[in-house]
């Protein structure tokens, strides 16, 4: 996998987690997320968790389905509405 299969991956959908990406690429989260970082130095990825708690304390969440990334490119609209969602 390089970069810009990530960047491809992240353009085709709202969002996605950490552990949603290393499913689909079959890739180590650790690798992922320095891949995610060049994005996010660059402006066009954005980071969130879930929730300030959710993956570092109640244990409910998985904590690679805690981070969040979306691409940014394009959606400045929709990154307004983009704002922390638990499923606990």
């Amino acid at each position: 996998m390089i970069l810009s299969d990530l960047r491809h991956y992240l353009e085709g959908r709202p969002q996605s987690t950490l552990a949603e990406m290393a499913l689909h690429f079959r890739a180590d989260p650790e690798a992922l997320r320095g891949m995610l970082e060049v994005w996010i130095r660059k402006g066009k990825v954005e980071k969130r968790l879930a929730t300030a708690s959710c993956g570092s304390h109640c244990s409910h969440c998985d904590p690679l389905a805690a981070e969040i990334y979306r691409w940014n490119e394009g959606r400045a609209e929709e990154i307004a509405s983009f704002g922390p969602i638990c499923r606990r």
